[in-house]
């Protein structure tokens, strides 16, 4: 009995030596085995053992040699990119963006297409095809992907698969709809909210990047805002939490709401792409058929665009007052079709404005420098560490079973 729990806990910190080393190699890049010992607090042989191990399962590399002191010279390790794959896909109601990267995280296909989302299968399809293209190009086949991230609006709920609070997508609130997006590679599969998916792109690749308390206040076909506390993604208790759509923030009274400001929330509806055409038109701008027409118009001096402008500054400034009274941010982050191409009409006037709203200094207020790749970048970073985890439970390696 004591030889058997003697051999389980030798495997189990054979288990933990190899993760500490994978992570390290991931995070260090080209490394050698003395600089994997300091980084790891592992000694030398340790290390020795979990990189052979690693280099046996095909999940590193070695990739030549660095000098060292007294003419000595260091053999250097890297992950093997090819290892693992990750796709990454943002479903939008407009458009479906597709990118497959590997176990390092370079992308090396990506595909992007107007959505086909009006119904479920149809959207399943069209991704699925995308996916094949993706690892076609890349040589692999769609079941060789080591974990699909998918980024839709609303809330995933796992007990029932459905997506709630996701008006712009048409059918997915229905039981197990999600499920279905597991036949798009036919391997394992997450589903996170798209606006969190931006705000870990701006912790990871972006704006973010070293700020510990930030949101990503994304405003376009809808309207959403991710949420980082203490440099972790928030979620709140059912995965709700920067739901701002429905704040209730427009015009009018909130008690009194028309019914489509009830379904898509009351800030959305004033507040998105469509809101904002729909406030040009009241003001007598009768050419406007999306915000670009409006955003355009108003640089261009059009009165009513303008005043549409400015209704909208008020919006954002009212809600960002909210957030700011009750998260305090470093940062915000604006990002989506209308608040990522509008910085030079909203930044200066909501900043302004908030200062008479809050009682402290407002936060910084900046443009989000990822554009429409913020929600891939996102799903891209959740994928690769995902992907890590699964590759070592994957590889049959000897300290890996």
């Amino acid at each position: 009995m004591q030889t058997s729990a003697t051999a389980s806990t030798t495997s189990v910190l054979r288990v933990m030596n190899e993760r500490a080393v994978f992570a390290e190699v991931f995070r260090l890049g080209k490394v050698s085995r003395p600089e994997l010992a300091r980084a790891t607090g592992l000694s030398k042989p340790t290390v020795a053992v979990a990189l052979n191990n690693l280099e046996s399962a095909g999940l590193l590399r070695q990739v030549g040699l660095r000098a060292g002191p007294a003419g000595r010279s260091a053999l250097l390790y890297e992950v093997r990119p090819e290892a693992g794959h990750v796709l990454a896909v943002d479903i939008g109601r407009a458009f479906v963006r597709v990118a497959l990267a590997d176990l390092v995280g370079e992308i090396v296909a990506r595909r992007e297409e107007p959505s086909r989302g009006s119904h479920t299968g149809d959207l399943v399809t069209q991704l699925t095809r995308l996916a094949e293209e993706v690892t076609g190009a890349t040589g692999i086949a769609r079941g060789d992907v080591t974990l699909a991230v998918f980024g839709t609006p609303g809330i995933h709920d796992k007990a029932t698969g459905s997506l709630h609070l996701a008006p712009n997508l048409p059918g997915w609130e229905q039981r197990d709809s999600v499920a279905r997006l597991a036949d798009v590679t036919g391997s394992a599969y997450v589903v996170e909210n798209d606006v969190d998916l931006a705000a870990v792109g701006e912790a990871t690749y972006g704006l973010g990047r070293g700020v510990r308390h930030f949101v990503y206040f994304s405003i376009g076909t809808g309207t959403g805002m991710g949420v980082v506390i203490d440099g972790k993604l928030y979620r709140g208790s059912r995965g709700a939490a920067g739901e701002i759509g429905y704040l209730p923030i427009g015009d009018g009274d909130p008690l009194l709401e028309q019914p489509e400001s009830r379904r898509r929330g009351m800030f959305e509806s004033v507040a998105s792409a469509a809101g904002v055409v729909a406030t040009a038109q009241r003001l007598g701008m009768t050419g406007a058929a999306t915000a670009k027409d409006v955003l355009e118009a108003a640089r261009a001096g059009d009165p009513a665009a303008r005043q549409a402008v400015d209704r909208q500054v008020d919006h954002v400034s009212r809600a960002l007052a909210g957030v700011a009274a009750v998260l305090d941010p470093e940062l915000v982050v604006l990002g989506g079709g209308v608040g990522g191409h509008a910085g030079d009409l909203l930044t200066r006037p909501v900043v302004d404005r908030l200062r008479h709203l809050v009682a402290l200094h407002p936060p910084r207020i900046e443009v989000s420098t990822l554009d429409t790749d913020a929600v891939l970048l996102g799903a891209l970073a959740v994928g690769l560490t995902g992907a890590r985890d699964l590759v070592l439970d994957r590889t049959g390696a000897p300290g890996s079973r």
